[in-house]
């Protein structure tokens, strides 16, 4: 039985960005689309990778605890005033798009 802790710890950055890609894209490099099941899979190693290598306090990303980070509305706008130097964005209403 293999070991998934050290897959992870011996898994290359860019392996869990090709990983990271298909799960988004749906499929691999080549263009082949992923089962449902190697979707799964490889979104349960995405997330074991972040939790386990990365530092990550962004809006919808697993933390190094494990945990899954769902900033609230207030949280993300404070950190877009920090990090964009306090400029508001632009608000559209619904009839404006």
């Amino acid at each position: 039985m293999t070991d998934i802790n050290r897959i992870i710890d011996e898994m290359p950055h860019e392996v869990y960005e090709r990983m990271r890609s298909a799960v988004e894209l749906g499929k691999w490099e080549d263009g082949s689309v992923l089962s449902e099941e190697q979707r799964d899979n490889t979104l349960q190693v995405v997330m074991l990778y972040q939790a386990r290598r990365m530092q990550q306090d962004q809006h919808l990303t697993i933390g190094a605890n494990g945990v899954f980070n769902d900033l609230s509305k207030l949280e993300l706008k404070k950190r877009m005033a920090r990090d964009f130097g306090g400029e508001s964005i632009a608000i559209f209403g619904n009839d404006e798009i």
